[in-house]
């Protein structure tokens, strides 16, 4: 399987503008820049859309491993915060915060798959950064 994605760029980096389109038209000309980056500006970011993948990667993966252990989710969300450091240039971490509700189930045995979500989801293996979580069972 392959998806793909585009962008296009006009100018510097600092003034020019930028469009992400998706392959799904769910980003369509999606606009992005130097101030939706580094800012508060309109628009999206590159750390923005990691953020949605390694949050969406997770959920689904731990939803799949709760099946997997026989456990159907009513609910599970998911933030995710990704660190762009300047200084180095490079992303540094991933933090992944997961709530959810699984009737059933113990907190060991949660923690356990959440775990093994976060260390085996695609994008978590795609990152060469640091990945943390927070994981509350309600």
């Amino acid at each position: 399987m392959k998806r793909f994605a585009t962008a296009n760029w006009q100018g510097s980096g600092k003034e020019g503008k930028g469009l992400i389109s998706s392959q799904s038209t769910v980003l369509s000309n999606t606009q992005y820049g130097f101030t939706s980056r580094f800012a508060d500006g309109v628009g999206t970011n590159p750390e923005e859309l990691l953020a949605a993948a390694h949050a969406g990667c997770f959920t689904m993966k731990l939803s799949f491993n709760l099946s997997e252990a026989g456990f159907v989710p009513d609910n599970i969300d998911t933030r995710c915060e990704i660190t762009l450091d300047m200084a180095k240039g490079a992303i540094t971490t991933s933090n992944l915060v997961v709530k959810a509700t699984v009737p059933g189930i113990t907190k060991e045995k949660f923690d356990e798959l959440v775990a093994d979500a976060k260390a085996n989801c695609p994008v978590s293996k795609l990152f060469n950064a640091e990945i943390t979580y927070e994981a509350t069972l309600a």
